[in-house]
């Protein structure tokens, strides 16, 4: 099978190797098959689409409104690197996945207005489906409602044409969007459960998504919510584009009610 890419631009190192292996646990894939690149720390370079089955874009401290005189070189390059590969992705409509960050950075190639009129501190929401998201192929196992772990300063305002909006919460109207038929984003994070959200939120106290005396309130909350319907849309990536297979245009699919993890284990098979 051909492994995917997932993307980071995590300074911290441990912090960082926990997201690796988050993503790996809950797509079920092995560390071997989610290859990784952390482009905060060496260029991009070239991506072959054709060594790959899906590329995800993690979440990222990188933050798109940020005026660019506050950004430091490493984000601008970021930002630049970014820029040029999602020009080759929506071109050939290629399978990616942009989380938090992710949403920003997609929106933003696509004209959206990306600013902190919706962020939201980290915490546990709400999330609800939009008519398009329950008719999406990669959304529509999810409830209409679930539970997801937020935490964005920034978020999208405004949305052109080209995003169809597939999820949204009371507090920010773009939780998850499709761009053509195979470009994903979500605002949420579909890679925490409640041991990783609780370590993200102590890795990043200081780091203006809360006030630092928040953190055990916070932990707290979060321990009694059950994220575990927001897991399904990696598997659900994973699933439907191992090895880059075309997605059908019908929202309902043979075989759609496997997990991620025993469709990565039968293709190891």
């Amino acid at each position: 099978m051909k492994p995917f890419l997932l993307i980071t631009t995590r300074g911290e190192d441990d912090v960082a190797a926990d997201e690796h292996a988050a993503y790996c646990r809950l797509t079920g894939l092995l560390p071997e098959e989610l290859a990784w690149r952390r482009i905060d720390r060496a260029p991009l370079g070239p991506v072959d689409f054709g060594s790959y089955s899906g590329i995800i874009l993690a979440g990222s401290p990188f933050t798109v409104s940020e005026p660019v005189e506050r950004k430091s070189e490493t984000e601008l390059r970021v930002e630049r690197e970014l820029a040029q590969l999602l020009d080759e992705v929506v071109r050939a409509d290629f399978p990616f996945l942009g989380v938090c960050y992710g949403i920003g950075t997609i929106g933003a190639h696509q004209g959206a207005r990306v600013d902190r009129t919706y962020g939201e501190s980290s915490q546990a929401v709400r999330i609800s489906l939009t008519p398009a998201g329950v008719g999406d192929p990669l959304f529509h196992q999810l409830p209409a409602e679930f539970e997801a772990f937020v935490g964005h300063k920034e978020a999208i305002a405004e949305v052109p044409e080209s995003i169809t909006v597939l999820a949204s919460s009371p507090t920010c109207p773009v939780q998850a969007f499709r761009v053509g038929r195979n470009v994903y984003a979500t605002q949420f994070h579909p890679e925490l459960d409640t041991a990783s959200f609780t370590s993200r939120v102590r890795a990043y106290a200081d780091h203006g998504y809360f006030h630092p005396a928040e953190v055990e309130a916070i932990i707290e909350r979060v321990e009694r919510a059950d994220v575990r319907a927001s897991h399904m849309v990696l598997g659900r990536f994973v699933e439907e584009y191992l090895d880059s297979r075309p997605a059908p245009s019908a929202p309902a699919h043979a075989g759609a009610d496997r997990a991620a993890p025993s469709t990565a284990a039968a293709a190891r098979a």
